[in-house]
């Protein structure tokens, strides 16, 4: 009907509510956000906390009038406010899909076409949850990967640990190409086919395979590849086919990626797909576009899920009329941030976990910091994170015993309303945590700290953790954040914003429409595309009459595959070239957009003088050409605000609703704004207004050029004195 949907689950697929009464021994009233059919809840864990600990029983029965459930087993005592969820049985996107169209669990979804991004595979791949690999390499290198390529992560630690690698096992292959491929060494097929049965008896799953040299001429690999298979093993991931480039090293972690993740990512998207139907699945890339199912490879997939915030942040800064802008995603785990100057940014090499990745990506820089950091205190100064309390139990104010967040920092200062947030939230048990925390503090000072300065110490450390990301993303590029325009999303997003514009001396800052959602919106305006490349690794004079050539050749294989996936030829409208180039005798490389009318030379030399200050006399080497070809481009809108002579309101009120807010009344800071999916802290010396697409543009009312100061700079101090004067009186009587 052209109506527009919106909801949020959290991400392990529960739907949060409190108890309202309890009527019977199996049948209790519930207040929840959201509103569902007759029978929904049908099949669904209802959980909750009792006598201080957890329980679980299904539900037989929902009357969606009376918000009452029927629960199939008695319950325990339950008092009116008690917290509580409906677990679904089913993964994330499928319980939203069914919020949306008030599908039950036993009735078929209606036909439509999902767009999935997720971060199941960096979170299985960070926390070692892995599939059981072996990893195939040419004899003599089986220990290839565990010596890496002897960075140290830590430059001055001693005892340096290394991580275990991905693979079970490594199997050593009889063969051997030299530099040029050319068969120094025939693959010995028997002896490989006994060392595949012993693997197949010890329980592999995956193999992942990386000969030396096999970016040249993959002939082996692909012999291996097709015996490995007719051996029963099914999942196969030969580095020729990922990353046909030079660099053993990152080739080998690519495969051995991808082979460790393929039977998780098959495994959730299967969960996701099968209840859908004969409906259409796409996947978002870490490159910000979509591709069908069956063209979805797990190491593709790393940055799928902050891709779709960083392809929406872009949307919406050009609908609001920001050619640069910089993507602020914070959400609960983590923070997400990304630099747009007219084009979207992609790297072609990524480090995830220990791991060096040969992929198309967007360029993002992620920070552990999100609303479900944890704020804590080591016995000298304050902490936040790197440890998350994620979905469950929460932050302390979600009432399932968490530990004191990010969330509960701000809710404390008055920067969120309770009674307005999408989930219940439950101030009394984030006040409990922080005078737990807050007595531990003033036992290691002699001096009386009031809560704000603590909470807002807490805040500090973050706010600085994710300005050093943006900075790592613009300044060490050689871009000033301060002419830049701040996009903040997600969910916590909008409350640390303020403080971290005023710390890189940035003057606006827009929030979308939906910011909490912006990441889904990002995905709803994909493109489908197809990336290809080609190795060149030969100087721009000894090339440059070849690389139209070789474009034109890339771009006919891009669109022939991108038709493959279910693209009509018709709906192909743009392709997009880029070179990575540099001084010969260097490693780094720098990204070129390659155009009809684009002086290559130049604009190389131009960049590299703004990225490192300088251009040597040495000649320029092209190591590869890649071409993106994707679908047309979406209707281009543009969002209006008020004049520059507009006088904002100032509401007496400390926290509002967005919706009170319209293109011909803005706000003065301090205020909070809230909506169903986000949370929003306009700061002192902050105005705001609105556009009418639903975006607030902040503006700096005061000029602040100066970083703001840590306020616990002072009783850190006093507490690391503290510390060491007790260290020096332990070591005096043992001397």
């Amino acid at each position: 009907r052209g109506e527009k949907l919106r909801t949020k689950v959290l991400s392990n697929s529960a739907i949060r509510g409190t108890v309202e009464e309890k009527i019977s021994d199996r049948v209790i009233r519930v207040n929840t956000n959201d509103s569902v059919a007759d029978g929904f809840f049908v099949g669904y864990a209802f959980e909750f906390y009792a006598k201080n600990r957890a329980h679980s029983a299904r539900i037989v029965g929902w009357d969606a009038k009376l918000s009452v459930a029927t629960a199939g087993a008695d319950l325990p005592q339950l008092a009116k406010g008690d917290l509580c969820s409906f677990q679904s049985p089913e993964e994330p996107p499928l319980l939203a899909v069914r919020v949306l169209t008030r599908k039950r669990l036993d009735e078929e979804l209606p036909p439509l076409e999902m767009r999935l991004a997720t971060t199941r595979g960096t979170n299985a791949l960070l926390e070692g949850k892995v599939a059981k690999t072996a990893f195939f390499v040419t004899r003599g290198f089986g220990d290839l990967l565990r010596i890496g390529n002897q960075q140290r992560p830590d430059l001055f630690e001693l005892g340096i640990q290394k991580p275990e690698p991905l693979y079970a096992v490594s199997v050593e292959v009889d063969e051997r190409l030299d530099a040029s491929g050319k068969v120094l060494r025939e693959l010995d097929e028997q002896h490989l086919r006994r060392q595949i049965r012993l693997l197949l008896e010890e329980g592999i799953e995956s193999v992942a395979v990386a000969l030396l040299h096999s970016y040249r001429n993959p002939e082996h690999e692909k012999r291996v590849g097709d015996i490995l298979r007719q051996e029963g093993v099914a999942r196969v991931s030969l580095s020729s086919e990922l990353a046909p480039m030079i660099k053993i090293v990152p080739r080998a972690e690519t495969s051995v990626v991808n082979a460790s993740l393929a039977s998780i990512m098959e495994a959730y998207l299967d969960s996701v797909e099968v209840p859908l139907g004969g409906s259409t699945l796409r996947v978002m890339t870490s490159a910000g576009g979509l591709v069908g199912r069956e063209n979805f490879r797990s190491k593709d997939g790393l940055l799928s899920g902050p891709a779709g915030g960083v392809v929406g942040s872009s949307s919406v800064a050009k609908r609001a009329g920001f050619e640069r802008s910089i993507a602020f995603d914070m959400g609960g785990t983590s923070t997400d941030v990304s630099r747009f100057h007219g084009q979207l940014p992609y790297q072609y090499e990524q480090v995830v976990g220990a791991a060096r990745i040969y992929a198309p990506s967007l360029k993002i820089e992620t920070v552990a910091a999100g609303g479900g950091s944890i704020c804590w205190f080591d016995g000298a100064t304050l902490r936040v994170g790197p440890e998350s309390a994620g979905a469950s139990p929460g932050p302390a104010s979600y009432g399932a015993d968490g530990p004191l967040t990010l969330t509960d920092v701000n809710l404390l200062l008055g920067r969120i309303d309770a009674d307005r947030f999408g989930i219940p939230v439950y101030e009394d048990k984030a006040q409990k945590r922080f005078n737990e925390l807050k007595a531990q503090i003033l036992g290691s000072s002699e001096s009386m700290v009031n809560d704000e300065t603590i909470l807002e110490g807490w805040l500090e450390i973050a706010n600085e953790r994710m300005a050093e990301a943006i900075r790592r993303i613009s300044v060490r590029e050689g871009y000033d954040p301060a002419e830049y325009c701040l996009v903040a999303f997600g969910g916590a997003g909008g409350l640390h914003a303020c403080s971290i514009a005023d710390i890189l001396g940035m003057n606006t800052i827009l929030f979308p429409a939906d910011s909490g959602l912006l990441s889904a919106y990002g995905l709803n305006r994909a493109k489908q595309e197809r990336f290809e490349e080609r190795q060149i690794l030969q100087t721009l004079d000894a090339c440059s009459t070849n690389l139209d050539t070789w474009k034109n050749e890339l771009s006919d294989t891009a669109r022939h595959r991108l038709i493959a996936d279910g693209v009509e030829d018709s709906e192909i409208q743009g392709e997009s070239a880029w070179m990575e180039m540099r001084y010969a005798g260097q490693e780094s490389t720098i990204t070129i957009a390659f155009r009809a009318d684009s002086n290559v030379e130049e604009e190389f030399e131009n960049a590299f003088s703004v990225q490192y200050g300088f251009t040597p006399k040495q000649p320029i080497e092209v190591v590869s050409l890649r071409v993106c070809v994707f679908t047309g481009e979406t209707e281009k809108e543009v969002e209006t605000f008020a004049s520059e002579d507009f006088e904002p309101n100032r509401f007496e009120k400390r926290a509002i609703w967005r919706d009170d807010l319209t293109p011909s009344r803005g706000v003065k800071g301090p205020v909070a704004v809230q909506d169903p999916f986000s949370a929003i802290y306009i700061a002192e010396n902050w105005e705001a207004v609105k556009g009418d697409f639903g975006s607030l543009i902040l503006q700096r009312i005061v000029a602040n050029s100066e970083k703001r100061l840590v306020k616990l700079d002072t009783i850190e101090l006093e507490l690391f004195t503290n510390r060491f004067l007790s260290i020096v009186e332990e070591m005096g009587g043992l001397l």
